[in-house]
């Protein structure tokens, strides 16, 4: 992306689209706790390209949570903070790598796939499967369960590690994350606020990296400041429907928003 020239006060269509963008996208954030810059990203990348958008949804996303960790912190479950901070830093590394050496559009694409078919299964596929405990006998259905609960701690630790290699690469790791999130933390408060502490948290790091790269040009700094407005209009509203919405409402929200963003990337 070319840097913006001399002291040009000119707005473009595609900033003006990347602003539109970032309002939709905290609303969502102050909403959900995770899906602001999962859901800017796929659109932002293909505005300004990916080192930009990376930077400015970057800075605007740690606001952004930076303002919902301020307002719910007695909220945060320190607990699920540390083990998915732990695994999700480990990905990140990982997920650096394999930017480097991986086309961009196969990347989305990958990625775009498998979060459709995550939210697709957490929204209709988990019913086909519920087993029928009257057909077992009281130790085999013991004995069933604890190996089933041993695998999905190791499948839930795996997909926050996975969350940090997404991470790592398109700074949207929150749709793999709220696999386990959702699970974790059960009421909507507590998910906001400890998914909004996460992102602060590894996000100072990815910043650094992204500033030691050479990527916050005039463009970028310009975006970040001027992205603030819309930024801060999303929060505003978004706070306020929040406390409207039903558990049972934002659960299912939360899926067909990862439904979208799947869409988002593979386009």
């Amino acid at each position: 992306m070319t840097e913006r020239k001399g002291n040009s006060m000119t707005i473009t269509w595609r900033e003006i689209l990347v602003f539109l963008i970032l309002f939709a996208a905290n609303l969502i954030q102050a909403i959900t706790g995770f899906a602001g810059t999962l859901l800017g990203m796929p659109p932002t990348i293909q505005l300004i390209g990916v080192d930009e958008a990376k930077s400015v949804l970057a800075i605007l996303d740690q606001l952004s949570c930076l303002l919902i960790v301020l307002t719910g912190f007695r909220h945060i479950n320190w607990k699920e903070f540390g083990k998915m901070a732990v695994l999700m830093v480990i990905g990140m590394f990982l997920g650096m790598k394999i930017f480097e050496v991986f086309p961009i559009q196969q990347l989305l694409t990958l990625y775009g796939v498998m979060i459709l078919c995550i939210a697709l299964w957490k929204l209709f596929g988990q019913n086909f499967l519920k087993p029928d405990k009257k057909t077992f006998g009281t130790e085999t259905a013991e004995e069933s369960s604890e190996a089933e609960s041993l695998l999905h701690l190791a499948g839930m630790l795996l997909v926050i590690l996975a969350a940090g290699v997404v991470h790592g690469m398109f700074v949207s790791g929150g749709a793999l994350l709220v696999i386990y999130a959702s699970g974790a933390l059960k009421e909507k408060e507590e998910f906001r606020a400890t998914m909004a502490m996460l992102w602060v948290t590894i996000g100072c790091y990815l910043t650094g990296n992204q500033i030691q790269a050479g990527h916050f040009n005039s463009h970028v700094i310009f975006l970040c400041a001027a992205g603030v407005i819309p930024l801060f209009a999303g929060i505003w509203i978004g706070t306020k429907l929040v406390k409207k919405i039903k558990q049972e409402t934002f659960l299912k929200l939360t899926y067909v928003l990862l439904i979208i963003s799947g869409v988002l990337a593979i386009v």
